[in-house]
């Protein structure tokens, strides 16, 4: 299975730290975010990956690639732990890259990975969420593709204030922490949404996805929303996930994530609960 990486928006919640640097190369305590991401995908047996991307991406690419300089000077000077890091990001999977032309909305950008994917299914995973359970959110999806021969997206249960904030369904739990949709509604406003079960960054869709994005009229905020074109799909499942989703879409769930993540560091842990002692 091949996975594809949305990585094109502006990130205009982080202005100005994003002005030219992609939102999903903000660091989460010690790695970039779509770093996580990509490990995830490795974690659920997947090593051929799509990311697409727009303009001032470019450091996503270096990031993945080969640095002959930065690897000489770390062999020269004996530094072999950072040494062996570097190379195993250059190893981690084969990436490949496309550009999103226009900003047209997640199912465009999805839109744009038709032929890399071509007739098989495949996951999607944002470049902006970070997962982290005993089994791999993406693999948990694939388990149930298996099982059900249909597209399966992550669910997780908000604060019905915050369901205009996501993608909500409506369904019918057929199995534990499984759902069988019937209804798919994008940034519905609360008195309106159908549960609190929100889309959270995951998916493994089946190809004809392609076409069903392809016939998605604009939606919310003019774009063409992803949401719409599942709603179109014969059939869909939900997992709500056994593990925790971090949603790196705002300046303060950002860095509550870098704190939690510095915290499970055994060798920052101490210096951390010590320093923040002093500014509560």
């Amino acid at each position: 299975m091949k996975a594809v990486i949305p990585a094109a928006g502006f990130g205009t919640r982080f202005l100005p730290a994003t002005k030219a640097q992609p939102k999903e190369m903000l660091p989460v305590f010690d790695k970039p975010t779509i770093q996580y991401v990509i490990e995830e995908a490795v974690a659920s047996g997947i090593d051929d990956i799509l990311i697409v991307t727009g303009k001032n991406k470019r450091s996503i690419e270096d990031h993945f690639d080969k640095s002959f300089e930065l690897e000489h000077t770390l062999e020269v000077a004996g530094k072999d732990k950072y040494l062996k890091q570097i190379r195993d990001i250059t190893d981690l999977a084969d990436i490949c890259y496309i550009r999103q032309k226009e900003q047209k909305g997640l199912g465009d950008a999805i839109y744009c990975a038709r032929k890399h994917v071509g007739d098989e299914p495949f996951a999607v995973m944002l470049g902006d969420t970070i997962t982290k359970g005993d089994t791999p959110c993406t693999k948990q999806l694939i388990d149930i593709y298996n099982k059900y021969d249909a597209s399966a997206i992550s669910l997780e249960a908000v604060p019905m204030e915050k369901v205009e904030r996501y993608g909500i369904i409506k369904g019918e739990e057929i199995e534990k922490d499984v759902y069988k949709i019937n209804q798919l509604v994008e940034k519905p406003p609360m008195s309106e949404a159908p549960s609190n079960l929100a889309i959270m960054g995951r998916y493994v869709l089946t190809p004809d996805i392609f076409d069903k994005i392809n016939e998605t009229e604009p939606g919310v905020g003019g774009e063409i929303q992803l949401t719409d074109a599942l709603s179109k799909l014969d059939a869909i499942y939900g997992n709500t996930f056994e593990g925790k989703t971090y949603d790196i879409g705002n300046r303060l769930e950002w860095l509550k994530t870098s704190i939690e993540f510095a915290m499970d560091d055994e060798e920052s842990r101490e210096d951390l609960l010590e320093y923040l002692r002093t500014i509560v």
